[in-house]
């Protein structure tokens, strides 16, 4: 086990009439192995992303613990949870996250150049892009691909550090079938070479990739038996 939550929930106030709270995520534990890609489906709004950002250090939980290799992330001051995050943490985000004013090659490279300054990334880069189809617009701008390209470019952004644990928030959303079996063979194997992997899908199809499932339903998460 690389990472754990405990007792981890998310809530958020409303303003009703009576005052009362919502939980986007109720109290959960869920732990990430190496070598395992574990699936979360649901329907929209059901908490998944919430989650994941609990996890990837990018949300702090309203309660519980979220635990990489013992350490508790949330304990850590900022700086210090941010290079975390940077140096072992691989996220690929819903919709649009690449910087307009670079181009689809440098997006690739950015977060490897935020902290380390020393040595050439250009032919990682390189052949994550290969890997995902895009090579032929490493010199383009992200607003001149397609949703489905900018998705794949998020994964091998994702994919630069080598990282111990990658989350892909439906990263096969606005792909067509044959980049989607790309993508999820991609995440297969970074299980497969000793990778934590964590897949937020509502493609039941990608299922059939993952070591464990789970299905989150109004906050609350349960694992899907066989």
């Amino acid at each position: 086990m690389i990472l754990k939550a405990e007792g981890i929930s998310k809530r958020y106030f409303r303003n009703t009439n009576t005052a009362n709270y919502f939980y986007a995520v109720k109290k959960t534990d869920l732990p990430l192995f190496r070598g395992e890609l574990t699936a979360i489906t649901g329907r929209s709004g059901s908490g998944k992303s919430t989650l994941l950002n609990m996890l990837g250090g990018l949300l702090s939980p309203t309660e519980g613990r979220v635990l990489y290799d013992g350490r508790d992330i949330y304990a850590l001051p900022d700086k210090e949870l941010s290079k975390l995050r940077n140096a072992f943490v691989g996220i690929v985000p819903q919709g649009q996250s690449a910087l307009s004013a670079l181009t689809v090659l440098e997006n690739v490279m950015l977060p490897y150049y935020m902290y380390k300054k020393d040595g050439d990334i250009k032919d990682r880069a390189g052949e994550l892009l290969e890997r995902v189809g895009i090579l032929s617009l490493a010199n383009a701008y992200p607003n001149e691909l397609s949703g489905g390209e900018n998705r794949r470019l998020a994964i091998a952004r994702a994919l630069i550090h080598d990282p111990d644990i990658i989350l892909a928030d439906e990263p096969t959303g606005d792909l067509d079938d044959e980049n989607t079996k790309t993508v999820l063979e991609l995440l297969r194997a970074a299980a497969d070479d000793k990778k934590a992997v964590l897949l937020v899908t509502h493609e039941n199809d990608a299922l059939s990739y993952a070591d464990r499932v789970y299905r989150m339903n109004g906050g609350e998460l349960t694992e899907c038996e066989g």
